[in-house]
């Protein structure tokens, strides 16, 4: 497939077609790690540490249980 560059405020942007972004399973807030070996530009999603995915598992189990005493806790 061949890209081209399109302008985007003073700065070139590519922009993925919705196919491979469903492939790599790359949404709006996923990080991509944008590298080049020199002759290549390659852009990879980022994935979370097995740290950052226990973090996210026990934050979303206390968001469930504690929620509703975290937003009366916040007003």
């Amino acid at each position: 497939m061949v890209k081209k560059l399109t302008k985007h405020g003073n700065s070139l942007a590519l922009v993925i077609d919705r196919p491979i972004l469903d492939l790599l399973k790359i949404d709006p807030e996923t990080p991509l790690d944008v590298t080049t070996d020199g002759k290549r530009l390659i852009v990879t999603p980022v994935e979370a540490s097995v740290r950052r995915q226990k973090f996210v598992a026990a934050q979303e189990t206390a968001h469930k249980r504690y929620g509703k005493a975290f937003k009366k806790l916040a007003q």
